[in-house]
């Protein structure tokens, strides 16, 4: 499948801790994704929420054989920061969350879903890079979801 190329793409945590693991077995796909798109002139885009998932999911033992230690993980943060626009809640984030709940099924886990389209939303960013497709389904009437493998 070819990558589709966009203006502004947001980088879900998935794709974030793939690309910064390299054990992790899409590493090089995650790697070559956003390499791909910033090569393109897209604007990469991450949130407050990814930065505070991507450090829940690097400090966690049981997922890794090597999991990071607090210091390394406040440098990673420090350096995306830098590398991607990082969009932040504003009040139009909670509005759209409130929205997006009142118009689409989610409860549970989902809302952290939920608010990262919200986030998208705010900010004007139409496309999603996930490995986590059937999550972000539900939201295709609001943001177009680009995988980061080929959909079975």
């Amino acid at each position: 499948m070819p990558i589709t190329v966009a203006e502004s793409l947001f980088i879900d945590t998935n794709i974030l801790v793939f690309a910064n693991v390299a054990e992790a077995p899409l590493h090089k796909a995650a790697l070559d994704n956003i390499k791909k798109h910033k090569d393109s002139g897209c604007n990469l885009w991450i949130s407050s929420q990814v930065l505070r998932e991507y450090i829940a999911v690097r400090s966690r033992h049981e997922l890794f054989s090597r999991s990071s230690h607090l210091g390394m993980l406040i440098e990673r943060v420090r350096f995306f920061e830098s590398a991607f626009n990082v969009a932040y809640d504003n009040p139009s984030t909670l509005e759209n969350l409130l929205m997006l709940i009142k118009k689409v099924p989610v409860g549970g886990k989902q809302i952290h879903d939920a608010n990262i389209v919200a986030t998208m939303l705010s900010h004007g960013i139409q496309h999603l890079l996930t490995d986590n497709v059937e999550d972000f389904e539900r939201f295709s009437k609001y943001i177009k979801v680009i995988p980061l493998r080929s959909q079975q």
